[in-house]
């Protein structure tokens, strides 16, 4: 977990678990616009994590050995708005190797696996592996 992430799970640790879902809401309120340049894509279905009952894309970019994280995620999908936000917020600028390197069991280890359900729970991690496989190939790995 990078010291970004590791702020964000403490955060979590540190409040009862109804203060968290708070907390998750905060990022999702936090979530930024896609970007124009990228919603033809996103209207052609390109870049979608298919794993997610809610429409989640990316648009990761690698520039000058960094990681730029773009993504859209409707409004009325907070809880995974807002992992996405956090996964913004920790990688934004990170490089690909620390994307690679996000742990598989991140929920448990930020604290909040139990607040989730199965079916989001495995959203998530095809989140994480839409989100990998996205780096790792803007990188030109």
């Amino acid at each position: 977990m990078n010291a970004r992430l590791q702020e964000i799970a403490n955060e979590l640790a540190s409040v009862p678990r109804e203060m968290q879902v708070e907390l998750l809401l905060e990022h999702a309120r936090q979530f930024p616009p896609l970007p124009e340049r990228f919603q033809a894509a996103r209207d052609a279905g390109l870049g979608r994590v298919h794993e997610c009952q809610a429409e989640v894309y990316f648009f990761p970019e690698v520039e000058a050995g960094r990681v730029r994280l773009y993504a859209d995620v409707p409004g009325h999908a907070p809880t995974q708005r807002a992992l996405v936000a956090i996964l913004m917020d920790a990688y934004e600028g990170a490089s690909p190797a620390e994307v690679a390197s996000i742990p598989p069991d991140l929920l448990r280890q930020l604290g909040i696996a139990s607040l989730l359900g199965p079916t989001r729970q495995h959203g998530f991690a095809g989140m994480l592996a839409r989100l990998k496989h996205g780096v790792a190939e803007a990188a030109g790995s």
